[in-house]
């Protein structure tokens, strides 16, 4: 059963205009191209710097300034939002201009004789826009349809993480909020120690997944049916032809680049069920996850750039809701800021912990009990 929001309003003034905001979910992954095409023509490095400043710092200004998004659909109402294929067409779209930016981006680099340091300026700003390529791929990987499944891989190829759709879908859901899940955060535990639990974690669990799939089918993990290795070979096949057309330090920017989405996507895991925990059941299974399993953020700007990922407790409390149906909850626990803000205050773990602990100590559901608490040494 759908769970649901204590308010909500109209159809109409949920999807229009917001039915055609979401374009900025659309054009914003090629914020890197209106850089190059701005330092193209004026030689001025602060122009490949713009999308940072812009995502950083423009975007949470605007996230507190435009405030909370009022608008959520009524149960009634999600059937003709999730069917109305204008949403899932515009998905479609994106993951293609991923790939553009990508392409531009490792072309650039290589041929318009950038100082050093607008070469690792340009490396960092197209390793955001693929991060948010993850999260393209997020909105379509959980959902069955052909062109959903095979976008989700042509986004995942660009910042080569081609086993997030299996990891996230079969095991983040099931784990979520657990000790046992690799992507979610610990209490005290820092963005960074995280990361180094969460990278790895993550491809040795799909590989784990995929590998149980193949062998209930009888095939081995060598099959050409394994998925990783079909999204794997798929990124080769895209970024090894430009390796071989602009020369070996494409390696060195693809590096950057990678690592540079890979950390974004980080960033968003660990700031998505900080320290949140399931209770565990007499039987040794986990409860339901709930709307309160989740931070959530209802910011209009960067949930309107991001497809309302950060309407994240409707996510994992009805997965199978596509973006433009997803409610805000308003009962969850609530993130100060959208999560480009709260990235900045992840990366500085002092701050974090001293804006964050508070807020999950105060929750309800925890009312300063460590023992509800998902937490290092739990």
């Amino acid at each position: 059963m759908l769970n649901a929001p204590r308010y909500s309003v109209g159809l109409d003034q949920c999807s229009q205009p917001k039915r055609y905001l979401w374009l900025l979910s659309v054009v914003y992954p090629l914020f890197p191209v209106y850089a190059i095409t701005l330092h193209w023509s004026t030689g001025q490095a602060f122009w490949l710097g713009l999308p940072l400043l812009l995502t950083f710092g423009l975007v949470p200004v605007l996230d507190a300034i435009l405030g909370q998004d009022p608008s959520t659909p009524v149960a009634e109402q999600i059937p003709m939002l999730n069917e109305d294929h204008f949403f899932r067409r515009l998905t479609w779209v994106t993951a293609p201009l991923h790939l553009v930016t990508f392409v531009v981006s490792v072309a650039y680099a290589a041929t318009a004789n950038l100082s050093l340091g607008e070469w690792l300026l340009l490396a960092v700003v197209a390793g955001l826009a693929a991060g948010v390529a993850v999260n393209t791929a997020h909105e379509m990987g959980h959902h069955r349809s052909g062109p959903d499944q095979w976008f989700a891989r042509l986004a995942l190829a660009v910042p080569f993480y081609s086993h997030f759709t299996i990891e996230h879908n079969f095991g983040h859901h099931r784990d979520v909020a657990t000790p046992e899940d690799c992507a979610s955060a610990r209490m005290n535990e820092s963005i960074y120690r995280f990361a180094l639990r969460e990278m790895p974690g993550g491809v040795g669990r799909a590989w784990a997944i995929e590998s149980r799939r193949l062998a209930r089918r009888g095939l081995s993990r060598g099959s050409f049916s394994n998925s990783l290795l079909q999204g794997w070979l798929l990124a080769l096949a895209i970024q090894l032809p430009l390796v071989l057309l602009f020369g070996p330090m494409t390696i060195v920017f693809l590096l950057i680049h990678h690592l540079v989405a890979w950390f974004l996507l980080t960033s968003a895991n660990y700031v998505e069920h900080y320290g949140l925990l399931r209770r565990r059941l007499d039987d040794g299974s986990y409860e339901r996850c709930q709307p309160h399993h989740s931070w959530n953020s209802n910011h209009r700007l960067s949930n309107l750039l991001l497809f309302h990922l950060q309407r994240h407790s409707d996510h994992h409390a009805n997965p199978g809701l596509r973006y433009q149906s997803l409610r805000d909850m308003p009962d969850a626990p609530a993130l100060p800021s959208g999560y480009f803000g709260m990235f900045l205050l992840a990366w500085l773990p002092p701050l974090w912990f001293r804006v964050m602990n508070p807020r999950l100590l105060a929750l309800p559901q925890v009312q300063g009990d460590l023992r509800r608490v998902n937490r290092l040494g739990s």
